[in-house]
């Protein structure tokens, strides 16, 4: 599933957004806020004035088999989505150009798997969402699946809110989503599960077990 999202993740201190269609970073947004917290200000057109830069784009392009500078980086509006958007190559070396002791946390954080795991989110959200439809009269699916979804998000989150599995955008947590999920569809199938309210005592449950084995390890 690859329907467009704006994910919020932490990085090195500093939140960024990142697009599931494409995986590409909200440099400009990285950079108002290295320049709030820094003494040692930057702009972007600098960065893309660098021959380096120059030259890393020129490769990337090349190996990435891109088309042309559009698809390595793009300039957007909107109070939301406005800025300039890299590549996540591009956005490792604007990151690494704006304070070299990212290297390590940069390359960590754009080579994991929150990306694949939030896209598998979605797909295994449909396959839940089929499974309950068996449960539950036609009309009711739609507020039915909100009810299961607030009750996952609890599971995994901790709490719920209106897109909280975009603002805690972490890739612990999206693997415990796709899983809770999974499960959670496998349960109603195999008619361990045999009702709607079995399903919400379900997740109440492991709701209920999660918080103690939190506090457990605290």
């Amino acid at each position: 599933m690859k329907t467009n999202q704006i994910l919020t993740r932490p990085m090195g201190g500093f939140n960024v957004s990142q697009r599931t269609v494409d995986g590409m970073f909200n440099a400009t947004e990285l950079l108002k806020q290295w320049n709030d917290h820094s003494c040692q200000k930057r702009e972007i057109k600098k960065f893309f004035e660098n021959d380096s830069t120059k030259q890393f784009l020129n490769a990337l392009i090349k190996e990435e088999n891109l088309k042309g500078e559009n698809s390595a980086y793009l300039k957007s509006r909107g109070k939301y989505s406005g800025g300039t958007w890299m590549h996540p190559l591009l956005f490792i070396d604007f990151a690494m150009w704006l304070n070299p002791a990212f290297k390590v946390k940069v390359l960590k954080f754009v080579y994991d798997q929150l990306i694949k795991y939030r896209n598998e989110a979605g797909d295994t959200y449909k396959d839940l969402s089929n499974a309950v439809a068996k449960l539950v009269p036609k009309e009711k699916i739609a507020v039915s699946m909100k009810e299961v979804a607030t009750g996952i998000n609890f599971c995994v989150f901790g709490s719920h809110e209106r897109n909280i599995r975009n603002k805690k955008a972490e890739e612990s947590l999206m693997i415990e989503l796709v899983e809770t999920q999974k499960k959670l569809t496998m349960l109603i199938n195999e008619e361990f599960l045999n009702s709607y309210e079995e399903v919400i005592n379900y997740l109440r449950k492991s709701r209920k077990n999660k918080a103690k084995r939190l506090v457990l390890q605290n």
